[in-house]
């Protein structure tokens, strides 16, 4: 018996190491042990961008995308929050700019921290990046059929001319052929010259008087041939030609490009071997994400709530406070330990009536918030701040209502004022039980409490 219990205890051992071997390792292939720093970015429109999408540093996968804060107004911005291998941390400074990148033309978003000026300072932790809007695949096509609208009126401008031209040329071949026709039958003037004999021996004879002016002419004839030289000289024809060469290779190479982009449209735009269109194939693909997106927060839930699992993905801070009851929620040994720090606020010294009837906080409610916040140092960074809202209405339901009305309205001052911490900001509702060491008096009020991670 002995020996049987010893090897059941070695089996069982054994059974333990390779489990936690097993964690190590896939906490090490998901980058759990290795040391990040976090980077902040902002962007208008985030192109496909999702929490668990790639971050690479000068085109070398270096972290993900950890968490996506929407604006409250169409005016604001997403802002991004990334984690990034310690590492790259050299190649990161503050002039740094991220943009959103493609894995080819329908591939994986992700985003691309570009390596900043070597002068430039390394960026610090929880600090933000600049950031550049990203080219879609929708602009693109549309700057396309501009330049396609473009050269389709330019070709029907050009092809109007050219049919003016060409009936001008048809008028004067005509024009031509009947001036023919006319000095076969002796019409007109210059027809009178071809059959008139008596017309002809006068023009000889003015002829021969027009030879005898012709040595006066000489000197001018002179003149003009220097001015010809002159002309040839500066290679002026020569110019007019290269010119005129010029502008056909232009145009030449002008259609040979618009040719070009048809092709290259056509293809892109065109059917695939099975009959369906690039737009077809896009919304394919997009759709298809979408559903392995869902897919892959349905997985990592059911993570959340395994039973040998559950453990680490607390001590990562995922766990929703506002899932909690207010029961479920005090008797948490998380929130409950009296090792927390708590800031108690009374809710006469914290608010003050609105304009408009409800509740609103004070200047000195601000002040005590912003005390309390500086007194807990850097608990903010390692822990857990949940706003708890107590109120002395006489009603539980009433209890609950306002005394989440306060803590919400807390809450959002300091997601307002401290954007960084927002990641840890939760809330809980409570009823009327006053605070410990206050259980003599009805308490009304918030408590600002820092838990500690699991």
């Amino acid at each position: 018996m002995p020996r049987r219990y010893f090897a059941v205890g070695i089996f069982i051992i054994a059974g333990i190491t390779l489990f936690a071997l097993g964690i190590f390792l896939l906490g090490s292939r998901h980058e759990a042990f290795a040391r990040h720093v976090r980077l902040y970015t902002e962007f208008t429109n985030l192109d496909g961008v999702t929490k668990g999408s790639k971050v690479q540093v000068a085109g070398v996968d270096a972290g993900q995308v950890i968490r996506i804060v929407v604006p409250r107004s169409p005016q604001g911005q997403f802002r991004v929050q990334m984690k990034v291998d310690e590492q790259f941390h050299g190649l990161i400074r503050s002039d740094s700019v991220v943009t959103v990148d493609t894995e080819g033309v329908v591939g994986n978003t992700f985003l691309t921290i570009h390596t900043g000026s070597p002068n430039a300072p390394i960026a610090q932790a929880d600090s933000v990046l600049q950031s550049k809007p990203p080219v879609t695949m929708a602009d693109l096509l549309t700057n396309g059929l501009g330049i396609m609208n473009d050269a389709d009126a330019t070709m029907k401008q050009v092809g109007d001319k050219l049919n003016v031209a060409l009936d001008g040329a048809n008028d004067a071949i005509g024009n031509a052929n009947d001036l023919l026709v006319g000095l076969k039958e002796g019409r007109g003037p210059a027809g009178m010259l071809l059959r008139d004999e008596q017309l002809a021996s006068q023009i000889r004879e003015t002829i021969s008087t027009v030879q005898s002016t012709t040595s006066n002419l000489k000197q001018a004839s002179a003149a003009v041939s220097s001015i010809v030289t002159d002309v040839q000289q500066r290679q002026l024809p020569q110019k007019i030609d290269d010119t005129m060469i010029q502008i056909h290779s232009a145009s030449i190479q002008a259609n040979a490009t618009i040719e070009q982009v048809h092709q290259s449209l056509a293809q892109a735009l065109g059917p695939d071997p099975t009959g369906v269109t690039a737009g077809q194939n896009i919304s394919q693909a997009l759709s298809n994400v979408n559903v392995a997106t869902g897919n892959m927060a349905e997985d990592t839930e059911a993570l959340k709530h395994n039973f040998f699992l559950k453990g680490f993905f607390n001590h990562r801070g995922y766990y929703n406070v506002s899932a909690l009851s207010p029961q479920a929620y005090r008797g948490s040994r998380l929130f409950a330990s009296p090792h927390n720090p708590r800031v108690w606020l009374r809710a006469n010294s914290l608010f003050k009536p609105g304009t408009n009837g409800p509740e609103e906080l004070s200047e000195d409610g601000k002040r005590a918030i912003d005390g309390a916040v500086v007194s807990f140092g850097d608990s903010i960074f390692t822990h857990v701040m949940v706003v708890e809202g107590y109120s002395d209405a006489t009603l539980p339901a009433d209890a609950l209502s306002w005394s989440y009305a306060r803590a919400q309205m807390v809450r959002n001052y300091l997601e307002a004022r401290y954007p960084f911490e927002a990641k840890n900001l939760a809330v809980m509702p409570l009823s009327a039980t006053p605070p410990p060491g206050m259980e003599h008096e009805r308490w009304s009020g918030v408590c600002l409490l820092m838990a500690e991670k699991e």
